[in-house]
């Protein structure tokens, strides 16, 4: 989670992470190309504050400079990069501000899925909500996050299975956006591994249960594990009001 100073040490390292990126004859159009360099950054295989020279990502992807633009600027306002000297961009770095507002949106939007979920889960439902799980202890064992992320994404779906089309497209979208935060989270902060198995197994464990209140609180709680960790390395002064406030809200639904 170090910055990257901009440097001529630092674009001889962004031409070398640079070769995560695939390079094809043909690219369908600026939309493909915002989705390929999309993915790695949220898989921070194009890590915060790496550099973007437009000739360097060009020459890697197989690109003209005209699509390559449209990219960036779809990037931009996604908030992924941002601008700097010399038509160069950098991989937008971990914000505090960013990481409070998108834990606060999915605390009160996946909140409010998980309490249509669950009261019409089904019992197969919650049996490969079940076998989910195993296999996330399973990959937590060993610290495998890259395995450990498929089986992770897929129970968190289907704990809003039920919530309307729109809602579960936002908490998607909400979800890839954290994807940076979630793996520096559970890859560098103290006992992340354990407190998330914990954490997931209380939350399945209220679906089980039916109680759809108790559900929301726990995965609102398992939400502000990562933010506050976070905190705890990065800025332990930061008080993360918005993710405070939304906790509340959850909290003061329950019956």
């Amino acid at each position: 989670m170090k910055k990257v100073n901009s440097s001529r040490q630092t674009d001889t390292n962004a031409a070398k992470e640079l070769q995560i990126l695939p390079k094809k004859q043909t690219w369908e159009n600026a939309e493909a190309v915002h989705d390929e360099l999309r993915a790695a950054i949220l898989r921070n295989e194009l890590p915060a504050g790496m550099i973007l020279n437009q000739v360097h990502v060009a020459e890697r992807l197989g690109v003209s400079r005209t699509p390559l633009r449209e990219a960036f600027r779809m990037l931009q306002r996604e908030g992924l990069i941002e601008g700097e000297s010399n038509k160069r961009m950098r991989v937008a770095g971990l914000s505090l501000d960013g990481l409070e507002d998108l834990y606060a949106m999915r605390i009160l939007l996946e909140g409010l899925a998980i309490r249509l979920t669950v009261p019409r889960l089904s019992n197969e439902a919650i049996s490969r909500l079940e076998g989910l799980l195993k296999e996330m202890e399973k990959l937590a064992r060993i610290e495998d996050y890259e395995a450990w992320e498929i089986p992770h994404r897929k129970f968190h779906a289907g704990l809003v299975q039920c919530a309307g089309e729109r809602q579960r497209r936002e908490i998607m979208r909400l979800s890839e956006h954290a994807e940076r935060y979630r793996r520096a989270y559970t890859t560098e902060a103290p006992r992340a591994w354990a407190k998330g198995v914990k954490e997931h197994k209380a939350i399945l464990d209220a679906c089980i249960d039916r109680d759809p209140a108790l559900a929301a609180d726990r995965l609102a709680r398992h939400y502000s594990s990562v933010v506050l960790g976070l905190l705890g390395m990065l800025a332990p002064e930061h008080e993360p009001l918005a993710v405070r406030t939304a906790m509340r809200i959850v909290a003061s639904t329950q019956t």
